[in-house]
């Protein structure tokens, strides 16, 4: 399937925030005016679909109110990207319900990360339109240490160009949308080469247990010649992790796979780097391909924006990752 880029942000351009996990209603009035405040500064107007606030008891809302918001936001031409309010746990609900055809005859940019990732790879799948895995409209809200965040976001979704990404100087694991002004922030040790090599693919993944949500279906994106972004939240423990990376490599597509990137974990997690190299180097499937950790991505601050189907070079004998084409 041809992969179709959409068109970069610019100053003016209309942005609509969608929900199609969990509803904005969990978020406070005082974070959402900080993430409209921060959006309106980079010259994009904020709209909202209309289903956004409602709730349910799952903090969530109707499949036909979430998929009537998403097919709204393609269709509107004023509008030239797509956020996802935060994640959650049900977007694979939506999947079936979906008109492909509207996504692919209105391509434009659809951003947010977590649950949000089987949407994205979904749409990839089906329709071939690259997506974003970077911070989601609440992300936005976070009122301190979002420089890093904020460069990478311009850097994939406000330009054409090639881009290196460098790790944070430091990095939280902290309930920010809590307490903005107290934030624990940790000095980066950077990132953690686990098997060395080079390799260049197209992108996929994110959260790698939504991700694997996918397998078996239409919706999960071919692997061929791939390099996997993967991470997971405070929820998966390292035996989790270590199981739903095995079942990705039973696939029989994986071995289309080239290398592995793997985001920070949380600290609830429990992860050493000690743990996770053993984790990786028990695995034969692995031992000819770079794997390199601690990248920034996933639930800690700050994360990098990356194209769920664009192109990447990871080299680990200079520490490098180039995204080539997004």
């Amino acid at each position: 399937m041809k992969k179709i880029y959409p068109k970069k942000l610019q100053k003016g351009d209309e942005i609509r925030v969608i929900a199609p996990s969990n509803s904005i209603s969990i978020i406070s009035s005082a974070n959402r005016e900080i993430a409209n405040d921060r959006l309106s500064g980079l010259g994009l107007k904020v709209t909202f679909g209309k289903n956004v606030e409602e709730n349910d008891e799952f903090h969530s809302s109707s499949i036909k109110s979430r998929v009537a918001d998403l097919h709204k936001a393609f269709q509107d031409t004023k509008v030239k990207a797509v956020f996802a309010v935060i994640g959650g746990f049900n977007c694979n609900q939506l999947l079936k319900y979906i008109d492909w055809n509207i996504i692919k005859n209105n391509p434009k940019i659809f951003i947010g990360y977590s649950d949000t990732t089987a949407l994205q790879n979904a749409i990839f799948a089906k329709t071939g339109l690259v997506t974003y895995s970077g911070p989601a409209w609440s992300t936005f809200g976070q009122k301190l240490h979002f420089d890093y965040t904020l460069e990478y976001f311009k850097k994939c979704l406000m330009s054409d160009d090639k881009f290196t990404i460098e790790p944070s100087e430091k990095w939280s694991d902290d309930a920010w949308y809590k307490d903005q002004d107290n934030r624990g922030l940790i000095e980066n040790d950077g990132w953690l080469i686990i098997n060395k090599g080079k390799a260049s693919g197209t992108i996929l993944g994110a959260n790698l247990c939504t991700l694997n949500l996918l397998q078996g279906t239409e919706y999960f994106p071919d692997l061929k010649n791939s390099v996997l972004f993967i991470e997971d939240d405070s929820e998966s423990k390292l035996v989790n992790f270590d199981r739903d990376l095995q079942s990705l490599i039973h696939l029989p597509s994986f071995r289309g796979v080239r290398g592995i990137v793997i985001g920070r974990f949380q600290k609830a997690s429990e992860v050493t780097n000690e743990k996770l190299v053993k984790i990786i180097k028990s695995k034969a499937e692995l031992k000819n391909m770079p794997v390199i950790a601690n990248v920034d991505f996933g639930h800690t601050s700050p994360i990098i924006t990356f194209p769920i189907g664009g192109e990447v070079t990871v080299d680990t004998r200079n520490k490098s990752i180039v995204v080539n084409k997004h």
